[in-house]
């Protein structure tokens, strides 16, 4: 069976989400509790192999409890994927 993974968009917006949540000081715990989720659900989320990600109303709240645009958490640019490029 093949390993799920996430794209490159998708750990690109986790890359931006954890790296807004270490500038904040936030811990995984601390984003677990504005989630309404699991310490665990985020370190899935933030793990390269696995298939979690954020769903955009996630992202809207983190969005909101960062006190940054929803823009800085998602890119400007599409990222193109191996099998597309």
């Amino acid at each position: 069976m093949a390993k799920v993974r996430k794209t490159k968009i998708e750990l690109e917006i986790v890359r931006r989400v954890a790296g807004m949540r270490h500038k904040k000081k936030f811990s995984q715990d601390n984003i677990a509790a504005v989630l309404e989720c699991s310490r665990g659900y985020i370190g899935q989320i933030e793990s390269p192999n696995n298939p979690g990600t954020y769903n955009i109303s996630q992202l809207n709240r983190l969005a909101f409890e960062f006190e940054c645009s929803l823009h800085e958490l998602i890119p400007e640019q599409p990222v193109p994927e191996e099998d597309r490029e």
